[in-house]
């Protein structure tokens, strides 16, 4: 194999992997999109239990979510 083709598949992949790449920022995306959906439904439903049950005069302590940090 000379040094062009090598040269050559080694592009050729390089285009392949970029691709692929996009493709997967794409799908990160999209998965974020649907886990900040799903968070929010918790949060809802949190306060609709929080409502409930301060309608039935049942004390709660409020916890406050701790973030995890990078």
């Amino acid at each position: 194999m000379g040094a062009t083709e090598k040269m050559w598949d080694a592009i050729t992949k390089v285009i392949r992997m970029d691709d692929k790449v996009e493709r997967l920022a794409g799908t990160v995306k999209d998965q974020q999109i649907k886990i900040e959906g799903l968070t929010e439904r918790v949060i809802r439903l949190e306060t609709a239990l929080e409502i409930a049950l301060a309608a039935q005069g049942v004390n709660i302590p409020a916890k406050q979510i701790e973030r995890k940090t990078r």
